[in-house]
Order: C-alpha cells, then structure tokens, then sequence
C-alpha cells in the first residue's frame, strides 16, 4: 500500500514516516512539509507542496499537521480520491463535519477517513475504562499532561475522553457530576476548566514530557485512578498503522480507533 505523510516534519510525522517506510507491506512516496521541505525522512525528500504528494498517487494519506491548515488539505485529499488518516488535533466541530462531507464511503463514491485523538492503544483503552467507571462515581477530574511544545489545551484525549465519560453518564441516567463547591479561587484557572457533565480538565505542560492522562474518580469511602504515559512516540505507530492497512475498508469518516479494535 502506498502512503503519504502530511506534516512530515514534525515529530509524530517524522516518526510516522520512519513507521510506515519500515512496514514490509507499506511503501513511503511521498512527504509534505513546508516548514521542512528540503530535507529527508526515511529516504524521502520532503517536499512544500501538497500537489507533489496528490502525484505521488498514494492509497492513504497520513496527516500529523496542524489544524489551521488541515482541514483544506484533507478536501484536497479527498477530491484526489485518497483515504486519509489523521492525527491532528484541535479541529473544530465544523471542521469534522466538513470531513465528513469529504470523506462520504465507497456509496458515495468518495474515499474513507480514520481521525483519532490518540494512537496508543493503552490510552484508547484508558478513555473506555473511563466511560465504564463514570456512572459509579459521585466526581471525577481529568489531568492531562503535555510536552511543552504543544498548541492546543485541553488535548483532543481529554476531550474526547470527557465526553464518553459524560455521555456514560446520561445513558446510564446519572446526569452530570455535582457542580464545583469551590467558592473562593485565589488564582484563576487553578480549578481548571469545565468540560461535558461539569468535568473539570487540567492541562500541564512541561519539557520532558510526550504524553499522559490520568482520570480521578471518586466516591464515599474510595477513589479510582486511570492512568496511561506514552514515554515515546514509537507508542503511537501501532495505532497509526492498524489504521493505514483498515482505513480503505472501513467507509465513511471513522472517530476514534474503537470501531477498529472491536471496543
């Protein structure tokens, strides 16, 4: 299968090209990059337009880029007829429902697209383990925790991670978490901010870290803490690839990695 790599010289996309180039069923033709156009990633010449990597005639398209510019690729990508998969963060719900346009499935006679939030399966199988606890316990808190490098906060896994744990809760007839008592802030922000079901979400961001999320739970007389560290970024390329080799027969646009594993 052929693949592409948007945002190739970042570092998931660097890391991305390094996976898919080392995959005996996968072949790296082409990657983009104009912040890094020039220079070469597992053998292959980065490049600053997105038409070289459309000529390349790829099978799928990974993009690790940014989401200012993600969305009009992607269009792009989808009018070429190219699966995509992507991994950027912080679109909005506009942007996803503009992929989802593109993106229609083989009846539409348009190409597939697989966008996730988080491509370790540890932190995949956090967010369920999360949305399985919400309905039992009286509070929770998210706190996730970035390298310094990072754009957006909260982190697309923390959203997305809140939101099952929310919608949990009202399937299972729990409604939201009790308000926050809190009524003398000396700092402000220091509570954090309030997500879907008045869960509240702390961001860090701090050198030497790659990514973590802890979810807090708690109760009368017991608490639960859920916790996954990525400590490098090779954490995600499982993820990343499962969805390369499905993406071409999983139609439409896919959220999240669960359809793929079965959860």
């Amino acid at each position: 299968m052929r693949v592409g790599v948007l945002g190739a010289g970042g570092r998931m996309g660097d890391e991305v090209c390094r996976a898919v180039a080392g995959a005996d069923d996968l072949e790296l033709v082409a990657a983009v990059d104009p912040g890094a156009a020039g220079t070469e990633v597992a053998g292959v010449v980065i490049q600053a337009d997105l038409d070289v990597l459309v000529g390349a005639a790829p099978d799928v398209v990974v993009d690790f880029s940014v989401a200012g510019v993600a969305p009009g690729n992607l269009a792009r990508v989808a009018a070429a007829g190219i699966h995509a998969v992507v991994g950027t963060t912080g679109l909005t719900d506009d942007d996803l429902a503009g992929l989802a346009r593109s993106f229609a499935g083989p009846e539409s006679g348009a190409p597939n697209c697989v966008l996730a939030p988080n491509f370790a399966i540890g932190a995949v199988l956090m967010a369920r383990f999360a949305e399985l606890a919400a309905p039992w316990f009286a509070g929770a808190e998210v706190i996730e925790l970035h390298h310094n490098g990072k754009l957006d906060a909260p982190s697309g896994t923390a959203l997305d991670t809140v939101a099952r744990m929310a919608a949990a809760r009202r399937a299972a007839g729990a409604g939201a978490y009790p308000p926050d008592a809190t009524s003398n802030v000396v700092v402000p922000g220091a509570r954090g901010g309030a997500g879907d079901g008045g869960i509240r979400v702390h961001s860090v961001r701090l050198p030497g870290l790659v990514a973590h999320q802890e979810v807090l739970l708690g109760a009368t007389g017991q608490t639960l803490t859920i916790r996954h560290d990525t400590t490098d970024r090779r954490a995600f390329m499982d993820g990343v690839l499962l969805a390369v080799r499905r993406v071409p027969s999983t139609p439409g646009l896919t959220l999240g990695l669960e359809p793929l594993l079965g959860i």
